[in-house]
């Protein structure tokens, strides 16, 4: 298997998780929909083998280069899904009420302006399929950058991806979140004018997997738990960061990620502090993943330097 340092990094990291993932299910006794997860992991590593068998063959390092962090990002975020399940009843109390005093600070309200929304059906509308961008976005961006070459940032990308979800787990199992949508009813008329990505039934699902737990996992079912912060905003500040700098790309990009942050307002559910909280978090990892991946490059060209002298031996 041909794989540079920031693959090793995330493949581990990958690797880690499901095996917590496995240990936490047995112990909970969770059942768990194997073949939805089945299929899904099966996608996932073969898009990754498929980039192997390009990259061993030599036949366009490119496009293995594309695949196998696509492969890696699937499986990744299968893992992850579940691994924030585990946590399930939560055993912190929740911060909703502090960024609740937050928002009342700023004069925010979600159901006022999911109201607003609602009286602009169209405004609406828009923002449900803003909302619904931000996972094929990334997608988008592992291709684009394999594709153009840019193997350095896409590893970039790809280790900020994974630190910044790991991350935003770790806080949420010791500051739980729901956001709004678990706590403030909108009038039933809102879900009938605009389609709601998180309205008051996702948030009722929240407040009863924070008391119940979880006692069934199925990749069809698994929702967005964290609140603060908004990894929706995480997602949407990788995108524009990462996006090569070609203006056709960026046409695209850039008019949907300056509307996510009120598309994950209105149909996130969040809290006005999820917002900044994202873009903080997104900064922080960001610079904290590129000197992450300086060290593994260094440490991989140091291995590399050792292991020629005893290549050139054995050849002698």
């Amino acid at each position: 298997m041909r794989l540079f340092a920031a693959e090793r990094f995330v493949l581990g990291v990958v690797a880690t998780l499901f095996l917590v993932d496995a240990a936490l299910i047995a112990v909970k006794g969770i059942r768990v929909d194997y073949v939805g997860y089945f299929i899904c992991s099966l996608a996932g590593a073969g898009v990754f083998l498929l980039g192997q068998f390009y990259r061993k063959s030599g036949r366009d390092l490119r496009i293995a280069a594309a695949l196998i962090s696509g492969g890696l990002f699937i499986l990744f975020t299968l893992v992850a899904s579940v691994f924030n399940y585990m946590f399930l009843p939560v055993a912190f109390p929740t911060i909703d009420h502090v960024l609740f005093r937050v928002d009342a600070a700023f004069g925010y309200s979600w159901a006022g302006i999911v109201l607003w929304a609602a009286t602009h059906p169209w405004v609406g509308t828009i923002l449900f399929m803003v909302y619904a961008t931000s996972l094929p976005q990334l997608l988008v961006v592992v291709i684009t950058l394999g594709f153009t070459g840019k193997e350095r940032m896409l590893h970039h990308f790809l280790v900020t991806g994974v630190l910044g979800a790991c991350a935003s787990i770790v806080f949420w199992i010791f500051f739980p979140t729901f956001g709004p949508s678990a706590y403030v009813q909108v009038p039933q008329w809102v879900s009938q004018t605009i389609p709601l990505a998180v309205g008051n039934t996702y948030g009722q699902e929240l407040v009863r997997l924070t008391t119940e737990g979880v006692v069934y996992l199925s990749p069809k079912d698994v929702l967005g738990l964290i609140g603060f912060p908004s990894f929706h905003i995480f997602m949407a500040a990788m995108s524009v960061w990462f996006v090569p700098r070609h203006w056709v790309v960026m046409a695209v990009i850039l008019p949907i990620n300056l509307l996510m942050p009120l598309a994950v307002l209105v149909q996130g559910g969040h809290h006005l502090s999820d917002v900044f909280g994202g873009l903080v978090a997104f900064v922080i990892v960001c610079a904290g993943s590129a000197r992450l991946l300086n060290w593994l490059s260094s440490r991989e060209r140091a291995g590399d330097a050792a292991s020629s002298p005893a290549r050139i031996v054995a050849a002698e």
